[in-house]
């Protein structure tokens, strides 16, 4: 059974950083794109960053584009997402999710791409 858990999240002030890490369990690590995706409260959940299985490939929604980064670490069955210059409007909770896939350089941006989530870890931004 595939499990997926997220960690990391917490209260920062603006312009500051967090690191979360998305550890995943029962699975094949290396056979699965992975991604994060983020839902503010009132607002459906959406796209933050993809990475391939090899980690070679990234995508990332404008809103972060230049301030996070998505890696692997396929040895540890670990996916992080470094935040940096972070925002109020980045408060949410923020999700990973795994999908498997035979296609070494596709990262995908649809939630309903995606099989297997997380319980979620929460990031609060002050102003």
């Amino acid at each position: 059974q595939v499990q997926v858990v997220e960690s990391g999240g917490g209260l920062v002030q603006a312009g500051g950083s967090l690191r979360l890490s998305c550890a995943a369990s029962g699975l094949t690590f290396s056979m699965y794109a992975m991604g994060w995706f983020r839902q503010a409260p009132g607002k459906p959940r959406e796209f933050v960053a993809a990475i391939t299985r090899s980690g070679t490939n990234t995508k990332y929604a404008d809103s972060v584009k230049g301030r996070f980064t998505i890696s692997r670490d396929n040895a540890e069955n670990t996916v992080y997402l470094q935040m940096n210059s972070l925002k109020p409007e980045d408060t949410a909770v923020y999700y990973c999710a795994a999908r498997r896939t035979a296609l070494t350089y596709i990262t995908y941006r649809a939630s309903g791409d995606y099989g297997d989530w997380g319980q979620g870890t929460q990031v609060t931004v002050s102003s």
